[in-house]
Protein backbone atom coordinates (compact mmCIF):
# COMPACT_ATOMS: atom_id res chain seq x y z
CA UNK A 1 0.00 0.00 0.00
CA UNK A 2 1.53 3.38 -1.25
CA UNK A 3 1.59 6.41 1.35
CA UNK A 4 1.66 9.66 -0.91
CA UNK A 5 4.04 12.71 0.62
CA UNK A 6 0.13 14.91 0.63
CA UNK A 7 -1.46 12.16 2.92
CA UNK A 8 1.23 12.25 5.08
CA UNK A 9 0.85 15.93 5.37
CA UNK A 10 -2.55 16.31 5.85
CA UNK A 11 -3.08 15.50 9.46
CA UNK A 12 0.08 17.50 10.77
CA UNK A 13 -1.42 20.49 8.88
CA UNK A 14 -4.97 19.83 10.91
CA UNK A 15 -3.07 19.22 13.78
CA UNK A 16 -1.01 22.48 13.42
CA UNK A 17 -4.24 24.78 12.50
CA UNK A 18 -5.88 22.94 15.65
CA UNK A 19 -2.90 24.10 17.65
CA UNK A 20 -3.40 27.45 16.55
CA UNK A 21 -6.72 27.66 17.68
CA UNK A 22 -6.33 26.56 20.98
CA UNK A 23 -4.00 29.03 21.30
CA UNK A 24 -5.83 31.47 19.83
CA UNK A 25 -8.81 30.51 22.34
CA UNK A 26 -6.09 30.87 24.98
CA UNK A 27 -5.25 34.37 24.43
CA UNK A 28 -9.03 35.24 24.16
CA UNK A 29 -10.01 33.59 27.28
CA UNK A 30 -9.45 36.77 29.63
CA UNK A 31 -11.57 38.98 26.91
CA UNK A 32 -14.56 36.32 26.40
CA UNK A 33 -14.86 35.58 29.79
CA UNK A 34 -14.76 39.86 30.63
CA UNK A 35 -17.44 39.88 27.90
CA UNK A 36 -19.36 37.20 29.20
CA UNK A 37 -18.82 38.64 33.14
CA UNK A 38 -19.45 42.45 32.32
CA UNK A 39 -21.90 42.11 29.75
CA UNK A 40 -23.69 39.65 29.00
CA UNK A 41 -25.14 37.88 32.24
CA UNK A 42 -25.87 41.72 33.24
CA UNK A 43 -28.11 41.30 29.80
CA UNK A 44 -29.25 38.15 31.02
CA UNK A 45 -30.49 39.21 33.98
CA UNK A 46 -32.02 42.46 32.99
CA UNK A 47 -34.48 40.46 30.39
CA UNK A 48 -35.44 38.25 33.41
CA UNK A 49 -35.75 41.32 35.91
CA UNK A 50 -38.24 43.24 33.27
CA UNK A 51 -41.07 40.91 33.66
CA UNK A 52 -40.86 41.29 37.40
CA UNK A 53 -41.57 43.79 40.07
CA UNK A 54 -38.35 44.44 41.80
CA UNK A 55 -37.27 47.16 44.77
CA UNK A 56 -33.83 45.68 45.75
CA UNK A 57 -35.41 44.94 49.24
CA UNK A 58 -37.96 41.80 48.88
CA UNK A 59 -37.63 38.89 46.31
CA UNK A 60 -38.38 39.84 42.70
CA UNK A 61 -42.28 39.05 41.86
CA UNK A 62 -43.01 37.81 38.30
CA UNK A 63 -45.59 40.10 36.59
CA UNK A 64 -45.45 39.16 32.86
CA UNK A 65 -45.42 41.75 30.10
CA UNK A 66 -46.67 44.85 33.01
CA UNK A 67 -44.04 46.64 32.95
CA UNK A 68 -43.81 46.76 29.38
CA UNK A 69 -47.23 47.70 29.37
CA UNK A 70 -47.19 50.20 31.21
CA UNK A 71 -43.50 51.94 29.36
CA UNK A 72 -45.55 51.73 26.24
CA UNK A 73 -49.16 52.71 26.90
CA UNK A 74 -49.46 54.43 30.29
CA UNK A 75 -45.50 56.54 31.43
CA UNK A 76 -46.64 59.91 30.90
CA UNK A 77 -43.27 61.08 30.71
CA UNK A 78 -41.29 58.14 28.77
CA UNK A 79 -42.22 59.66 25.39
CA UNK A 80 -40.61 63.32 26.29
CA UNK A 81 -37.52 61.24 27.38
CA UNK A 82 -37.27 59.43 24.18
CA UNK A 83 -37.75 62.65 22.64
CA UNK A 84 -35.03 64.48 24.07
CA UNK A 85 -32.69 62.06 23.63
CA UNK A 86 -33.60 61.57 19.61
CA UNK A 87 -33.04 65.14 19.46
CA UNK A 88 -29.22 64.64 21.22
CA UNK A 89 -28.84 61.81 18.37
CA UNK A 90 -29.64 63.77 15.55
CA UNK A 91 -28.62 67.60 16.29
CA UNK A 92 -26.00 66.91 18.66
CA UNK A 93 -23.97 64.10 16.74
CA UNK A 94 -24.14 65.91 13.15
CA UNK A 95 -23.21 68.79 14.85
CA UNK A 96 -20.07 67.91 16.41
CA UNK A 97 -18.52 64.87 14.12
CA UNK A 98 -19.08 68.56 11.22
CA UNK A 99 -17.15 70.68 13.83
CA UNK A 100 -14.86 68.09 14.19
CA UNK A 101 -14.35 67.67 10.91
CA UNK A 102 -13.90 71.43 9.73
CA UNK A 103 -10.83 72.26 12.93
CA UNK A 104 -9.54 69.31 11.71
CA UNK A 105 -9.12 70.58 7.82
CA UNK A 106 -8.16 74.06 9.57
CA UNK A 107 -5.04 72.24 11.57
CA UNK A 108 -4.63 70.37 8.33
CA UNK A 109 -3.39 73.29 6.84
CA UNK A 110 -1.89 75.34 9.64
CA UNK A 111 2.05 75.94 8.98
CA UNK A 112 3.20 77.48 11.53
CA UNK A 113 2.08 77.05 15.18
CA UNK A 114 -0.14 74.01 14.69
CA UNK A 115 1.44 72.08 17.75
CA UNK A 116 -0.05 75.30 19.72
CA UNK A 117 -3.56 75.24 18.13
CA UNK A 118 -4.01 71.76 18.17
CA UNK A 119 -3.01 71.56 22.33
CA UNK A 120 -5.27 74.45 22.88
CA UNK A 121 -8.33 72.75 21.08
CA UNK A 122 -7.58 69.46 22.87
CA UNK A 123 -7.88 70.90 26.28
CA UNK A 124 -11.22 71.04 26.29
CA UNK A 125 -11.61 67.53 26.59
CA UNK A 126 -9.97 66.52 29.08
CA UNK A 127 -11.86 68.47 31.39
CA UNK A 128 -14.48 66.25 33.23
CA UNK A 129 -17.96 66.60 31.93
CA UNK A 130 -19.31 67.28 35.16
CA UNK A 131 -16.73 70.40 35.86
CA UNK A 132 -16.98 71.39 32.51
CA UNK A 133 -21.15 71.53 32.80
CA UNK A 134 -21.23 73.29 35.86
CA UNK A 135 -18.54 76.23 34.13
CA UNK A 136 -20.68 76.54 31.67
CA UNK A 137 -23.93 76.95 33.56
CA UNK A 138 -21.87 79.56 35.47
CA UNK A 139 -20.78 81.20 31.94
CA UNK A 140 -24.31 81.29 30.63
CA UNK A 141 -25.75 82.46 33.76
CA UNK A 142 -28.42 85.07 32.62
CA UNK A 143 -27.79 87.30 35.64
CA UNK A 144 -24.22 87.26 36.61
CA UNK A 145 -22.54 85.36 34.12
CA UNK A 146 -19.68 86.20 32.02
CA UNK A 147 -20.96 85.70 28.96
CA UNK A 148 -24.30 87.87 30.26
CA UNK A 149 -22.35 91.27 30.89
CA UNK A 150 -20.60 90.88 27.97
CA UNK A 151 -23.77 90.99 25.82
CA UNK A 152 -24.81 93.41 28.52
CA UNK A 153 -22.34 95.55 27.27
CA UNK A 154 -23.18 95.34 23.43
CA UNK A 155 -26.54 96.46 25.04
CA UNK A 156 -28.20 92.75 24.16
CA UNK A 157 -30.47 91.07 26.79
CA UNK A 158 -29.10 87.84 27.74
CA UNK A 159 -31.03 84.84 26.85
CA UNK A 160 -31.81 82.42 29.94
CA UNK A 161 -29.75 79.67 28.35
CA UNK A 162 -30.24 76.59 30.87
CA UNK A 163 -33.25 78.25 32.20
CA UNK A 164 -35.05 78.89 29.23
CA UNK A 165 -36.79 74.90 27.93
CA UNK A 166 -36.33 75.95 23.81
CA UNK A 167 -32.43 77.23 24.70
CA UNK A 168 -31.30 74.58 27.28
CA UNK A 169 -30.75 71.38 24.79
CA UNK A 170 -29.25 73.87 22.22
CA UNK A 171 -26.52 75.15 25.27
CA UNK A 172 -25.26 71.58 25.82
CA UNK A 173 -24.73 71.66 22.00
CA UNK A 174 -22.91 74.65 22.14
CA UNK A 175 -20.97 72.53 25.42
CA UNK A 176 -20.55 69.77 22.49
CA UNK A 177 -18.99 71.44 20.24
CA UNK A 178 -16.35 73.08 23.06
CA UNK A 179 -15.38 69.48 23.91
CA UNK A 180 -14.50 68.11 20.34
CA UNK A 181 -11.42 67.69 20.75
CA UNK A 182 -11.10 64.35 21.01
CA UNK A 183 -12.92 63.50 18.15
CA UNK A 184 -10.68 66.28 16.06
CA UNK A 185 -7.81 64.38 16.74
CA UNK A 186 -8.92 61.50 15.42
CA UNK A 187 -9.93 63.28 12.01
CA UNK A 188 -7.02 65.31 12.17
CA UNK A 189 -4.95 61.88 11.88
CA UNK A 190 -7.07 60.36 9.44
CA UNK A 191 -6.64 63.98 7.08
CA UNK A 192 -2.89 63.87 7.65
CA UNK A 193 -2.55 60.47 6.35
CA UNK A 194 -4.35 61.49 3.11
CA UNK A 195 -1.94 60.84 0.66
CA UNK A 196 -0.31 64.49 -0.99
CA UNK A 197 0.11 63.08 -4.27
CA UNK A 198 -3.67 62.56 -4.74
CA UNK A 199 -4.46 66.15 -4.20
CA UNK A 200 -1.14 66.86 -6.41
CA UNK A 201 -2.71 65.12 -9.19
CA UNK A 202 -6.43 66.45 -8.89
CA UNK A 203 -4.71 69.92 -8.62
CA UNK A 204 -3.23 69.12 -12.35
CA UNK A 205 -6.15 68.32 -14.00
CA UNK A 206 -8.09 71.49 -12.53
CA UNK A 207 -9.70 69.85 -9.81
CA UNK A 208 -11.10 73.20 -7.38
CA UNK A 209 -11.05 72.86 -3.68
CA UNK A 210 -14.18 71.71 -2.88
CA UNK A 211 -13.94 69.32 -5.61
CA UNK A 212 -10.59 68.05 -3.95
CA UNK A 213 -12.24 67.56 -0.44
CA UNK A 214 -15.65 65.82 -2.39
CA UNK A 215 -13.40 63.28 -4.56
CA UNK A 216 -10.44 62.52 -1.93
CA UNK A 217 -11.10 63.79 1.40
CA UNK A 218 -13.99 62.20 2.24
CA UNK A 219 -13.69 58.82 0.58
CA UNK A 220 -10.26 58.16 2.00
CA UNK A 221 -11.71 59.15 5.78
CA UNK A 222 -14.90 57.81 4.92
CA UNK A 223 -14.33 55.13 7.79
CA UNK A 224 -13.34 57.59 10.12
CA UNK A 225 -16.60 59.70 9.99
CA UNK A 226 -18.39 56.27 10.36
CA UNK A 227 -16.28 55.50 13.28
CA UNK A 228 -17.34 58.69 14.56
CA UNK A 229 -20.68 58.70 14.26
CA UNK A 230 -21.47 54.89 15.21
CA UNK A 231 -19.89 56.02 19.02
CA UNK A 232 -21.64 59.23 18.65
CA UNK A 233 -24.76 57.58 18.62
CA UNK A 234 -24.21 55.26 21.11
CA UNK A 235 -23.10 58.24 23.38
CA UNK A 236 -26.08 60.40 22.60
CA UNK A 237 -28.29 56.87 23.38
CA UNK A 238 -26.97 56.99 26.74
CA UNK A 239 -26.48 60.82 27.64
CA UNK A 240 -27.18 61.44 30.92
CA UNK A 241 -24.14 62.82 32.91
CA UNK A 242 -24.35 66.63 30.63
CA UNK A 243 -28.04 67.01 31.30
CA UNK A 244 -28.68 65.51 34.37
CA UNK A 245 -26.05 68.18 36.21
CA UNK A 246 -26.96 71.08 34.08
CA UNK A 247 -30.61 70.07 35.00
CA UNK A 248 -29.57 70.39 38.84
CA UNK A 249 -26.72 72.96 39.19
CA UNK A 250 -29.63 75.43 36.84
CA UNK A 251 -32.52 74.36 38.86
CA UNK A 252 -30.94 74.67 41.99
CA UNK A 253 -30.45 71.20 43.45
CA UNK A 254 -27.16 69.58 44.14
CA UNK A 255 -28.56 65.67 43.90
CA UNK A 256 -29.51 64.16 40.62
CA UNK A 257 -32.79 62.08 40.65
CA UNK A 258 -33.42 62.89 43.95
CA UNK A 259 -37.06 61.98 45.31
CA UNK A 260 -38.96 60.62 42.68
CA UNK A 261 -38.76 60.63 38.87
CA UNK A 262 -40.92 63.02 38.49
CA UNK A 263 -40.01 67.31 38.41
CA UNK A 264 -36.49 65.84 36.46
CA UNK A 265 -34.96 67.79 33.45
CA UNK A 266 -35.53 71.01 34.58
CA UNK A 267 -36.67 73.68 32.94
CA UNK A 268 -39.90 72.05 31.80
CA UNK A 269 -38.41 68.52 31.13
CA UNK A 270 -36.49 69.41 28.58
CA UNK A 271 -33.09 68.37 29.69
CA UNK A 272 -34.56 64.87 30.48
CA UNK A 273 -33.28 61.97 28.86
CA UNK A 274 -34.19 58.58 28.43
CA UNK A 275 -31.42 57.14 30.64
CA UNK A 276 -31.83 60.05 32.97
CA UNK A 277 -35.15 58.64 33.58
CA UNK A 278 -34.85 55.01 33.82
CA UNK A 279 -31.92 56.12 36.39
CA UNK A 280 -34.55 57.72 38.49
CA UNK A 281 -36.89 55.12 38.68
CA UNK A 282 -34.27 52.48 39.44
CA UNK A 283 -32.36 53.82 41.88
CA UNK A 284 -34.77 57.21 43.21
CA UNK A 285 -37.80 55.13 43.34
CA UNK A 286 -36.88 51.52 43.77
CA UNK A 287 -38.41 50.38 40.60
CA UNK A 288 -35.63 48.06 39.55
CA UNK A 289 -38.15 45.59 37.35
CA UNK A 290 -39.44 48.72 35.38
CA UNK A 291 -36.40 50.16 35.02
CA UNK A 292 -34.42 47.04 33.56
CA UNK A 293 -37.37 47.07 30.96
CA UNK A 294 -36.50 50.42 30.20
CA UNK A 295 -33.01 49.19 29.71
CA UNK A 296 -34.39 46.17 27.33
CA UNK A 297 -35.95 48.45 25.24
CA UNK A 298 -33.18 50.71 24.82
CA UNK A 299 -31.08 48.16 24.22
CA UNK A 300 -32.77 47.42 21.57
CA UNK A 301 -33.79 50.68 19.70
CA UNK A 302 -29.73 51.23 20.20
CA UNK A 303 -28.92 47.60 17.93
CA UNK A 304 -31.82 48.51 15.45
CA UNK A 305 -30.04 52.74 14.85
CA UNK A 306 -26.59 51.16 14.90
CA UNK A 307 -27.64 48.69 12.21
CA UNK A 308 -29.52 51.47 10.03
CA UNK A 309 -26.28 53.86 10.71
CA UNK A 310 -23.84 51.05 10.01
CA UNK A 311 -25.56 50.27 6.98
CA UNK A 312 -26.06 53.76 5.91
CA UNK A 313 -22.34 54.70 6.07
CA UNK A 314 -21.79 51.29 3.53
CA UNK A 315 -24.15 52.91 0.96
CA UNK A 316 -21.84 56.34 1.21
CA UNK A 317 -18.47 54.92 1.25
CA UNK A 318 -19.79 52.66 -1.87
CA UNK A 319 -21.03 55.85 -3.61
CA UNK A 320 -17.93 57.53 -2.99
Amino acid sequence: MTVTVAAVRRPRRRSLEGRRRRTALVMLAPAIAGLVLFFGLPLVVSVLLSFTRFDLLSAPQFVGLLNYTYLFTQDPDVGTAALNTLWFVVILVPVRTVCAMLVAGLLARVRRGSGVWRTLLYLPALVPPVASVVAFVFLFNPGTGPVATVLQAFGIQSPLWFNDPALAKPSLVILGVWVTGDLMIVFLAAMLDVPRDLYEAAGLDGASGVQKVRFITLPTIAPVIGFAVVTGVIAALQYFTEAAVASGVASGKATVGQGTATGLGYPNQSLLTYTEYLYAHGFAEYQLGYASAMAVVLFVISAVLLGLTMRRISVFRMAS
